[in-house]
């Protein structure tokens, strides 16, 4: 993957609200890594259905509908 575009402190952040109590740099980097791929996937997926709607914007409800695919 190219150049990490979220911080650290938050994804650790995340882990710590899902319970976990220490979080290492690496394990933070690997979830931060798998985060940006998913966002990524998402924003293509929601690109594409903004166009199949004719529209060049993204919105909300296009996030919310290729996000179902995913649970």
């Amino acid at each position: 993957m190219s150049m990490a575009v979220l911080p650290l402190a938050p994804v650790k952040r995340i882990a710590k609200k899902s319970g976990v109590h220490r979080v290492s740099s690496d394990a933070a980097e690997a979830l931060r890594d798998a985060i940006e791929e998913i966002a990524a996937d998402l924003a293509k997926d929601a690109v594409a259905a903004s166009r199949h709607a004719g529209r060049a914007t993204i919105q909300d409800k296009d996030i919310k509908l290729v996000g179902r695919k995913t649970e």
